[in-house]
């Protein structure tokens, strides 16, 4: 059930309307993923919008990795089988890398692609790029599995301080569907020592 939003307020980390349970749910969330930021982000692998079950959820306490989650891990050679949540998540941690969305929660409404999606993206993101560039300060940006064609090219002209790094100007999947040349493209790219 979502919760009327009278004041008209929006998101800092998404630009949706901000309801009281939506802001609880981003506070926890952010909880989550700051406790597991590297001090210095080598990779800063970069989507679209947050997955919606916490399950999907790289920083998620649950431990229950799936979707999103679980397809990322595999992509980079971290085994979650058998293993608590922290300790996936500080081997995560300690690679370097760190996981972020242009709009850092679920979409209140519908799907995470369509025209309304690329409009929200677009409008949220100047607004990412300066949390990229003034605070999460990473040595590349990967842009990765969801981020949608029409928005590619404006990530890649936006000033995040750093290098972005595509799969030939689209993003870099990890999902089951994609051809393993692709997934190992990715590999690679992370596994470069100039990739900073």
């Amino acid at each position: 059930m979502i919760t009327p939003n009278p004041n008209g307020l929006r998101c800092d980390g998404c630009g949706q309307p901000a309801s009281a349970e939506h802001i609880a749910r981003r506070l926890r969330r952010l909880e989550g993923a700051t406790r597991y930021r590297p001090v210095h982000i080598q990779t800063l692998l970069l989507g679209s919008v947050a997955p919606r079950e916490d399950q999907e959820f790289l920083y998620s306490p649950a431990g229950e990795f799936r979707g999103e989650a679980a397809q990322l891990l595999r992509a980079v050679g971290i085994s979650f089988e058998g293993k608590s949540a922290e300790a996936v998540q500080a081997e995560f941690q300690s690679a370097g890398l760190f996981l972020a969305h242009l709009l850092e929660c679920p979409l209140e409404q519908g799907h995470n692609s369509g025209p309304e999606v690329v409009d929200l993206l677009r409008k949220h993101l100047p607004a990412a790029a300066s949390r990229i560039r003034r605070s999460l300060k990473p040595n590349s940006v990967m842009l990765v599995n969801d981020v949608p064609q029409l928005i590619v090219q404006d990530v890649l002209s936006v000033d995040v301080g750093c290098r972005i790094v595509s799969d030939g100007g689209k993003p870099f999947s990890w999902s089951s569907s994609v051809e393993e040349i692709s997934l190992s493209r990715f590999r690679e790219m992370l596994s470069r020592p100039g990739r900073t």
